[in-house]
């Protein structure tokens, strides 16, 4: 028999509905305590869980949030940073404001609440954070610019923390699916509708939902895994850009040529 797992102290961001929501649910069942956020003002929780209104770009929810976890939990062992929105868009459709929103929720957000929680997280001399990115942040398809290059950045800041924080006894890991069924496409911004259409039609046409992903995320979370791909489509990507750059290119630019095709007949 495998041994019980020790329960652990977990915040989630965005974790009202879609792959939060199947997050907390996963740790929850693990038998976590865990700390379910998002910018609801109240939301379902999984039984044992508790629930806290969470906008991740406002510094001062965040430090309620620290606040809350020091003394309910007495510290904090995975913080999962998943709370994000959808984006899209040809270069010359997406304005300043629109950048703003995107960067500012995908990026700043994550950003925002590791630098809340390492403190903590190196007083305690452990501890673990999962930043949701994205396989958009891995390979970067044309015509998402905004969201491609959010989630880059998210890659980037975590691999540049794991060995940062390694010495502190800290893990990090980041989780980049491709698409899955989820209401992200809710929060698209309607900035490129053509684009957007696309985008919906990938989320919503995929095999794999929110639970199926969690599940994953949370066993190779277990792991200790850096990168966490959950999802074939995301792995063929991802080794087809490492390893067959003339075929990825080539699908890259069929991409491009298509969205140019569209245009030019809308």
């Amino acid at each position: 028999m495998q041994p019980t797992p020790s329960p652990r102290r977990v915040l989630v961001t965005g974790g009202a509905s879609g792959l939060g929501a199947a997050l907390a649910a996963r740790f929850a069942a693990r038998g976590d305590r865990v700390l379910v956020t998002d910018v609801a003002p109240q939301a379902d929780v999984p039984a044992g869980a508790a629930y806290q209104r969470l906008d991740i770009t406002s510094e001062d929810d965040w430090a309620a949030a620290r606040d809350r976890v020091r003394a309910a939990f007495g510290g904090l062992d995975v913080l999962v940073n998943n709370a994000g929105i959808a984006a899209g868009g040809r270069i010359d459709r997406l304005g300043a404001d629109h950048w703003r929103r995107v960067l500012d929720v995908n990026v700043l957000g994550a950003v925002t609440g590791c630098r809340t929680f390492v403190p903590m997280l190196k007083e305690q001399g452990s501890g673990h954070l999962v930043n949701v990115a994205s396989a958009a942040g891995l390979v970067h398809p044309p015509a998402m610019t905004s969201y491609d290059a959010g989630k880059a950045a998210v890659v980037a800041l975590s691999e540049s923390l794991r060995w940062e924080l390694t010495p502190w006894g800290i893990d990090v890991s980041v989780v980049c699916p491709s698409f899955f069924r989820t209401n992200l496409a809710a929060s698209l911004g309607g900035d490129d509708p053509m684009m957007d259409t696309v985008a919906t039609r990938l989320i919503e046409g995929s095999k794999l939902g929110a639970d199926e992903i969690a599940e994953r995320v949370v066993r190779a979370v277990d792991a200790k895994r850096f990168l966490i791909m959950p999802d074939r489509n995301a792995r063929l990507a991802f080794w087809t850009k490492r390893l067959a750059r003339p075929l990825y290119d080539r699908q890259m630019l069929r991409m491009g040529t298509r969205i140019h095709a569209a245009e030019q007949q809308a």
